[in-house]
Parts: structure tokens; sequence; C-alpha cells
């Protein structure tokens, strides 16, 4: 229920695609590559000194987790989304590697105004 209102009504047989918003429990349904955007509560930034600059952004939302890579080009552009948001829509690349899905980030748009709504159901 917390992003359900951020997404858009699509059938099962095909995920969501932009402006939509593809749950966590349905990454394993795009091809690697496939642009998807994703959304959920930032439960943890990660910017290890050994990563050159990338930044590492875990979302959750009703169905799991959303393993978020940043690129430094990019979290310079989205810099305050980045480093401030608390409810985060991710519109990125699908890459698997290793047995782990992550979001490549294209965009990032800090959507936290959405959470009193959310929180009162509406």
């Amino acid at each position: 229920m917390l992003v359900a209102s951020t997404r858009s009504a699509v059938p099962n047989r095909e995920w969501p695609r932009p402006p939509a918003c593809l749950p966590a429990n349905r990454l394993d349904n795009p091809p690697e590559g496939a642009r998807v955007t994703v959304a959920g509560l930032v439960i943890l930034r990660q910017r290890p000194g050994t990563a050159k600059g990338v930044i590492f952004v875990t979302l959750e939302d009703e169905t799991g987790i959303v393993n978020v890579v940043v690129w430094r080009k990019i979290y310079e552009q989205f810099r305050r989304a980045v480093i401030s948001g608390r409810l985060l829509r991710v519109t990125g690349r699908m890459q698997r590697a290793h047995s782990v899905t992550h979001v490549i980030a294209e965009e990032i748009e800090d959507i936290s105004g959405m959470l009193d709504v959310l929180v009162r159901g509406q």
C-alpha cells in the first residue's frame, strides 16, 4: 500500500514501464538492461570510500527491497534528492550480477511529500 498510489494498473503479463512504478517483488520480470521505475522509502545510503564516488541506495516498498546504484554524474545532477529524500522514485536500467539485482539510476525524484498522503491511506 505504501507506493500503490504512484503506480499505474498494468496487466500481469507486462511489467510497468515509466512513469509507472515496478514493485520490488517483480524485479525478476524485466530483462537485463530494461528501463524501469521503482519507488520506496530510503532505508540505507552508502558511499564507500573504495567505490570511486558511487552511492548505493536501498529502497523499500510494500513488497520488498530495491538496490539502486547511483553513479557520480547522476548523483551530481540529483544531489538534493539523493541526500535528503525519504521517499524516492528512481528510473534506471536493470542490472543483474552475482545473483543480485540492481537498478542503475538515470533519474531520481524526491516524492517525500507523498508520505503524509500515504500514511493517511488516501
